[in-house]
Order: structure tokens, then sequence, then C-alpha cells
């Protein structure tokens, strides 16, 4: 019993020493993978424009909020260079990408991991105490291990975002939409993003200005999908903001959330002139297969079903998402953009979306970065 009790001991040890291994990531030069640079004009003199950025991501970009500082200045460098930035410009991000700071500040090896599964149980073990901590604050979720990972690293991931998009705004004088984060119930007070670990996770997304200022208005997710359902709250449609950008009235939508015709209602009363979608499309060559049907909500009354798996994933987006239902109100301008990137086994797929008038336009697709200015 006794050189029982020694060996567990020591492998607690090992244990203890292990944990504080690693934590500091070691420096690595961030790359663009930038190969599509595309103005996109309805208006020669470009009196507006929207930049639409698919940053091409991995694991390490997200180690460190410098990481993810100076990964994404790669892209807001390369529209400076390409003369993208007026007084009247809103940079528009993907779905997602504040997400991954979930990593920031673990071991390397997270990140090294080959499945999100091994990442997120590296996780767990690096950080036996705060997981404990976090564990029973809230449970309702079906995926706890995922809930509390993200309450564990919240306010962390809050203010790498935070701090990010507040530079990166002031540094190039833009609006900026910055992707979509999740948080536990976040609002912005004196100019941060704080959080509650004892409330639902939200996917959400924030508005940043030009002076650095962040808008205290939020969108949350209203229509989760089914690999987030598990953790992540819906958000009553109803309450859906509306912004006064420099480019007009717009509404902000969070990826599934243009599929549903409630969104249009919802649209209709606020009246924009513009909306903005982030996405995510998970998988490589997703919009290239069958399309499923809808994911994680009811089929909307107004969908054919017989275009499940007749259509492409791709063609659905089109029929079904912004390029199709935009018309469905006086918005006379869209845009969505999707994030892409090598994180873990997830995989990405996905092309942006612009249309003026109801019309769809053609874009130049990238392989895996590129950066679209829209003029309108």
């Amino acid at each position: 019993m006794k050189k029982v009790l020694i060996i567990i001991l020591v492998l607690m040890l090992v244990w203890v020493g292990w944990i504080q291994m690693g934590s500091t990531p070691e420096w690595k030069s961030s790359e663009s993978f930038l190969d599509v640079t595309e103005t996109v004009l309805t208006d020669t003199l470009c009196a507006r424009n929207i930049v639409a950025m698919q940053p091409y991501m991995l694991a390490y970009d997200y180690q460190s909020e410098k990481h993810f500082y100076e990964k994404l200045r790669l892209y807001f460098d390369a529209a400076k260079q390409a003369g993208n930035f007026g007084k009247r410009t809103v940079v528009l991000l993907p779905e997602y990408l504040g997400t991954w700071l979930v990593v920031s500040g673990e071991k390397a090896s997270v990140a090294e991991a080959s499945t999100i599964t091994g990442a997120m149980a590296m996780m767990v073990l690096s950080n036996p105490i705060k997981f404990s901590r976090a564990f029973f604050m809230h449970q309702n979720e079906g995926d706890r291990v995922a809930a509390t990972i993200f309450r564990m690293k919240a306010q962390a991931m809050a203010d790498a975002y935070a701090n990010t998009f507040k530079t990166l705004a002031k540094e190039f004088g833009v609006t900026i939409n910055a992707g979509s984060i999740v948080l536990p119930d976040p609002s912005v007070k004196s100019n941060t993003i704080t959080t509650d670990i004892n409330q639902p996770l939200y996917n959400s997304t924030f508005v940043f200005y030009p002076d650095g200022t962040i808008d205290e208005k939020i969108v949350r997710k209203s229509y989760p999908i089914t690999s987030e359902l598990p953790f992540v709250t819906p958000y009553p449609m109803a309450e859906l903001p509306e912004f006064n950008l420099s480019i007009g009235k717009t509404v902000l939508l969070v990826c599934a959330d243009s599929w549903y015709p409630e969104s249009y209602e919802r649209i209709r009363e606020l009246e924009p002139e513009i909306v903005l979608v982030n996405s995510y499309c998970a998988g490589n060559n997703t919009m290239s297969v069958l399309w499923r049907g809808y994911d994680g909500g009811k089929v909307p009354a107004d969908v054919d079903t017989t275009d499940i798996s007749k259509l492409k994933e791709g063609e659905a987006w089109k029929k079904y998402a912004l390029p199709g239902r935009l018309k469905s109100t006086e918005a006379n301008y869209g845009v969505n953009v999707f994030l892409r990137g090598e994180l873990w086994d997830l995989g990405t797929d996905g092309q942006p979306f612009i249309i003026n008038g109801g019309e769809l336009l053609s874009i130049k697709e990238a392989t895996k970065a590129g950066i679209w200015n829209y003029c309108f």
C-alpha cells in the first residue's frame, strides 16, 4: 500500500510539474495566405465601402493576444495598402473568429493537437482547478465540458478580443464588425467587454469604432446549429438591434440566423439599408456536397423540402440564406463572409456573398484568404 501511495504521489508531482511547463507559447511569425485582393465597384467614387475580410486562421494564431493581433494586422495592412480604407469604411469579419481565443495562453500542445477533442482534453488536464471551479457554474448545457472550458477562459477571451479590435479600429481609422465570439452573457461597460460566468453562453458579435470605442449594442445568435446547441443558448430575434454606421443604417446577423424568415421579419421592422452577416461553415469542401437541410432549427414553411439532397450546400446558401432572402426586405445591400483556416480537425469552407440591389455580384474566389472591397 505504501508503494502504491508513493507511485500516486510521484505521478501527481509529475502532473503538477507538467501543468507548469510550456504555458508560454513560442513565437511563430504569422502568415496571411492572402491570394485575392479585389475591388467590387458599383460606385466608382467609392463614397462608402464594406471591406469583406476572409482570414485564413491556424490554431497557433490564437496562442496569445499578440499572435491574434499580429495575424489580423496582416490583413488590415494589405487592405490599407490597396487603398480600401476611407472615412466611410466598415470592415466585416467572420463568425467564430474570436471564439478560438479560448486556447490563448495554453500550452503549445493544445494548438498542435490533431483534433478539437484532443485540444479540449489537454486544456482540462492543464487547468484542473479552474476547470473544477467553473464546472458547476451553470448546469443546463448538454455539453458541460465545452461550456466549462469557455467559462473558465471567458474574461481572458473577451479582453484579448476587445483589445485587438479596439487597437485595429483606432490604428486604421475604420469601423469593424469583428466576427463572433462565444461568451457567457457579455455586456459592454466602460468600453470593455465584461462576462458573467454564471449565465448562459451566447455566440455574439460586436462593433468597434475608429475612436477605439465599442458599441454597447451586442448581436447574439438566435438560431444555433446542432453542434452549438449543447452549449450555446439561443437569443430572441425580437431583440435584434440596429446600428447607425458611417455606411448607413445596418443590421448584423450571425450565420444561421440569415436562413430564417423571422430574421427578415425583424429586418423589415428595423428598415435598414444594409445587412451584414458573419459565418462559419464547418468541413472542407462542404459547399460542394449535397445539402442536408436545416441544421438545428425547424424547417421554415417557405422552404421546398425537395431541395434537400438535391441542391448542393452552396446552392442552398444562395437560395435560402442572405442572397435569396434579402430581397424580401427593403435593404439594398448585403455582405456575408466566412471563416477559413486549418483549425484542428474542424475544416472550413465558403466564399463571400455580396448583394447589390437584390443581385448577387460575381467575385474572384480565394483559395485561402481574401479581401474584397465592395464600393456602393
